[in-house]
């Protein structure tokens, strides 16, 4: 499988607090954020962290202070697949913006990951079972089954230089590309 160079990617972050985290993402805040996939060059993802993170973080040739991702975190227990009640807020937003038309051509790759903690044969199960969790949900809130395809990435490509940060234990989403 390979990505474009503009791949889309919304990060969903498996950690022990929401207090850096945006208010819930509304459906159609999301569906601006994707719809557009078709039309754009370069690519686009998810910032993780707080506000003042993700402006600090603008790519070269954003304006200062512009936002280039969509924020959203989700909160697992650890070593949990389980969602909780902002989680499934959360994604309860994602699976309205996903029934959206402008949505409706794009299927997605839910990738789940891990912090280092753990064998990696467990990591691997236990970031399948993430992704799995979120895939689910989707499909329970309307998704249809086929636009949607969960992997477990286990301990691969941290987002943090520290690999037992809890910022690594998280699911991105992706659209799909052929």
């Amino acid at each position: 499988m390979q990505w474009s160079s503009s791949a889309f990617v919304l990060a969903v972050v498996f950690c022990s607090t929401h207090a850096f985290a945006d208010p819930v993402q509304k459906s159609e805040d999301i569906v601006k954020f994707f719809a557009g996939a078709a039309d754009l060059g370069k690519s686009r993802g998810i910032c993780v962290g707080s506000e003042e993170e993700c402006k600090s973080k603008s790519k070269a040739g954003d304006a200062p202070g512009e936002k280039t991702g969509l924020d959203m975190m989700i909160n697992f227990g650890l070593d949990s697949a389980e969602l909780n009640p902002t989680a499934r807020a959360e994604l309860d937003e994602f699976a309205k913006a996903l029934k959206d038309n402008r949505l409706s051509k794009f299927n997605f790759v839910v990738e789940g990951y891990t912090d280092a903690t753990g064998t990696v044969q467990y990591n691997e199960g236990l970031s399948q079972r993430r992704a799995q969790s979120v895939a689910a949900f989707l499909t329970a809130n309307g998704i249809e089954t086929a636009r949607l395809n969960a992997i477990g990435m286990g301990e691969k490509n941290p987002r943090s230089p520290n690999p037992y940060d809890p910022v690594n234990r998280r699911v991105e989403m992706r659209i799909k590309t052929q």
